[in-house]
């Protein structure tokens, strides 16, 4: 299924509001990034997606992405050092792993939307928006690769 056709426009928008919600309460940022193809280490592939997408250039360094590659069925997520050193162990998996238990019943908005969700929950714990001059960094909109 190529990356456009994962979500219909309506689920694409349920995502961004999540995300848009999410970032209500936290300096943080979370991106979703989706794309047909993935012929590495998703984990690597995330990283090089983070960077391509300024996510490493945020403030506090706590910038989150969610990265999909449908075709291949790879998730990953991959985190800014900011917010990586401040959750505990496991906590990464733990959310892969709601995501992956979404998506084994095709219920795929669902389980980005509980990741946005989860990790919202963390970002706000760890650096929640108080700041008069908190801005949002990043575009909420999902991006894309038609690789």
């Amino acid at each position: 299924m190529p990356a456009r056709q994962f979500l219909t426009e309506k689920e694409e928008q349920q995502i961004i509001d999540a995300i848009a919600r999410a970032e209500e309460k936290t300096s943080g940022e979370i991106r979703i990034h989706i794309e047909h193809r993935c012929e590495e280490d998703p984990l690597d592939r995330a990283s090089e997606i983070f960077h391509e997408l300024g996510m490493d250039q945020t403030q506090y360094q706590n910038g989150v992405l969610i990265y999909v590659a449908t075709e291949d069925h790879k998730v990953a997520v991959f985190a800014g050092k900011g917010i990586h050193r401040q959750v505990e162990e496991g906590f990464w998996n733990d959310v892969l792993a709601l995501i992956i238990q979404h998506f084994k019943k095709d219920a795929f908005e669902q389980g980005i939307e509980e990741a946005v969700h989860k990790v919202g929950e963390k970002l706000t714990e760890q650096f929640p928006y108080h700041q008069k001059g908190d801005v949002n960094e990043l575009t909420d909109e999902i991006s894309y690769n038609q690789n």
